[in-house]
């Protein structure tokens, strides 16, 4: 396996040696804060308080993804009940250790973690119908990418609060 210093040696102008992981994240700038969501679900004709059966259907879609994903590998989802059970790093690289190292789909965990999420509230006061920005729980599926390394995936903007 290419190393990631390896692959894009060209595109890097130095490298720092002194850390053991390095986060990469993304977001949807549009939708990635409580009023740019309520927005958005006004543009698409959503009432605040759907919010949660709106977002069902995706958090549905990226669950069996990750189910499909470890059949078609042969694989279990691990669920982890607490998040201080183990590392998870130590678990892949005990399951390395027994499949090799090659390419490809290692390991899927399940784990409730802290993630942003909405709700969806009214002021009576104001009459003002909106989403508010809290602290949730969300399913994260854990991963090893040929040139990543471990990775997770978690989709804090459809978690919802009630």
């Amino acid at each position: 396996m290419v190393s990631l210093v390896e692959r894009y040696a060209k595109q890097i102008a130095g490298v720092l040696s002194c850390f053991d992981r390095i986060t990469i994240a993304g977001t949807l700038p549009g939708i990635c804060y409580a009023d740019g969501m309520a927005s958005y679900l006004a543009a698409n004709g959503v009432q605040i308080f759907g919010y949660p059966r709106f977002v069902e259907p995706m958090r549905d879609e990226i669950r069996a993804n990750a189910e499909q994903m470890a059949k078609e590998n042969n694989l279990e989802i691990e669920y982890i009940r607490s998040a201080g059970a183990f590392r998870k790093e130590d678990r892949i690289k005990e399951i390395l250790h027994k499949r090799g190292n090659h390419p490809g789909l290692v390991h899927i965990f399940s784990a409730m973690e802290t993630c942003p999420a909405f709700t969806p509230r009214h002021d009576k006061a104001t009459g003002r119908t909106y989403l508010k920005y809290k602290e949730g729980k969300c399913l994260h599926y854990y991963f090893l990418d040929e040139h990543f390394g471990l990775c997770f995936l978690h989709a804090f903007s459809f978690a919802v609060l009630l």
